[in-house]
């Protein structure tokens, strides 16, 4: 017979760090909110949210690192708002942010969320850190629950 696990959405006892950019602070303070509101929805203890601020996007990975070699967080979301610009800038910080997330996750075995925006508009930005379901904070927070619990179901297999 066929095993099957999916991921259960229960913050449980864990602690959990959420790295954010201050860089268009309008689109970050928004994206937190939802992160800390999906959060304490499925059930984490406001004390068992640690924010770590840094300056900009590019500063998210070095504090998400730490973070994760510190092991004793059930999960890190990294928040941020990558705006296009009339310079390449743009296309070398989303890659660089994209892949040193996605290497912490990998290197550290622990779930890691991506919740930084790459938009062409602050518009764009604005509207993906609203209020409600669509903020991409609080969608951070999901993924990061999910993640873990199928992690730790991983480890838990002989």
């Amino acid at each position: 017979m066929t095993q099957e696990f999916t991921g259960q959405l229960e913050a449980g006892t864990g602690r959990y760090a959420v790295v954010v950019s201050r860089f268009n602070r309008a689109v970050t303070r928004a994206l937190l909110d939802g992160a800390i509101e999906g959060l304490l929805e499925h059930g984490a203890e406001r004390e068992s949210i640690e924010v770590f601020h840094v300056p900009g996007a590019f500063e998210i990975t070095a504090a998400a690192d730490a973070c994760a070699r510190k092991g004793n967080y059930r999960a890190i979301l990294c928040l941020g708002a990558i705006v296009r610009g009339e310079t390449p800038h743009f296309e070398f910080i989303s890659q660089e942010v994209s892949r040193g997330v996605h290497e912490i996750g990998l290197r550290h075995s622990i779930a890691v969320a991506f919740g930084v925006l790459t938009t062409d508009t602050m518009e764009q930005a604005l509207a993906r850190s609203g209020e409600g379901h669509g903020n991409k904070g609080y969608e951070a927070a999901v993924t990061a629950l999910e993640m873990a619990s199928v992690l730790a179901e991983i480890a838990s297999r002989s």
